[in-house]
């Protein structure tokens, strides 16, 4: 009798690798026949939207991040939890409402939604603890709703033209600000929505998500480090119409048009991710380092 009950206890220990690898694949299969044509449309946005061309380097990323997991994910002792169905089953309903709706946003926050669910269904709380921040990665390749984003850039816009505004002034530049456009003596500047630094603050959110999981244990630190990017991007994109106004200034509006006006701009982002790397190592030089740094 022990030995059969030995033989089974060995047999069942060698089944359950197999019933995981299987349940992992009908997972596949499930996201795939839900998820494809929303996936499809998702990456033509990152295509088409220069806003969210940086997904193009996150998601591989993030990827890579999840494969670096892959000894831990497998020695993790999976503990199932049903919270993760009802975390499904919400994701699905938003699925159907977003369909339904033709909202795009719901429908792709419905995926990140029901893989993170499954993950905790069918392998647990530890499971998804170790692909938190490739999921959280995910999620911030989605591009944000239309009237939110309208609403962003409007603010953005004015915040840049005020900010070149009081720069200009400093460095006794006449300008005259009307709204988000600015009037110099020889040329007319408008904060167009291209311009309103909405591309570089997504850009530099990411960063600043990486740039935080790897310098700092302490999620206090590593808030702030990530909050930082907002007043950062801000700041910088002021600094780079007010650095445009001073071109046109003194060479005319030609001088910001065209490949000049992309490299001031790829040079104002390298300016802002240095900024930010700079204010993530003087806040973690405030409290000594953790040994171990937690993901």
């Amino acid at each position: 009798m022990r030995d059969n009950a030995q033989r089974a206890s060995t047999l069942l220990k060698r089944t359950r690798p197999f019933s995981r690898v299987a349940a992992v694949v009908a997972l596949g299969v499930v996201v795939a026949a839900l998820y494809w044509p929303i996936v499809v449309k998702l990456v033509r946005d990152w295509w088409s939207d220069p806003d969210y061309s940086h997904a193009f380097i996150v998601v591989p990323l993030a990827i890579g991040l999840a494969w670096a997991h892959r000894r831990e994910l497998a020695q993790t002792t999976p503990s199932p939890s049903a919270a993760g169905l009802a975390v499904v089953v919400v994701s699905l309903l938003l699925l159907v409402v977003g369909t339904l709706g033709a909202e795009l946003f719901l429908t792709r926050v419905s995926l990140v939604g029901f893989t993170a669910g499954a993950v905790v269904y069918l392998l647990g709380w530890a499971h998804l603890r170790l692909l938190a921040f490739p999921l959280i990665l995910l999620a911030l390749t989605i591009p944000i709703p239309a009237i939110v984003i309208t609403r962003l850039t409007l603010s953005l816009q004015l915040c840049a033209s005020t900010i070149a505004e009081w720069l200009l002034s400093a460095v006794r530049i006449p300008v005259l600000r009307e709204g988000n456009v600015l009037v110099l003596p020889n040329a007319t500047l408008q904060v167009a929505e291209a311009c309103s630094g909405i591309r570089s603050m997504t850009a530099l959110l990411t960063l600043a998500l990486v740039v935080a999981r790897f310098s700092d244990s302490r999620w206090l630190r590593r808030t702030v480090i990530v909050l930082s990017a907002i007043p950062i991007a801000v700041l910088v994109n002021g600094l780079r119409v007010a650095a445009a106004s001073i071109a046109a200034r003194w060479f005319g509006a030609a001088a910001v048009e065209g490949m000049l006006h992309e490299i001031l701009g790829w040079a104002m982002f390298l300016v802002a991710f240095v900024l930010m790397v700079a204010c993530a190592r003087a806040i973690g030089a405030h409290a000594p380092r953790s040994h171990s740094v937690s993901p």
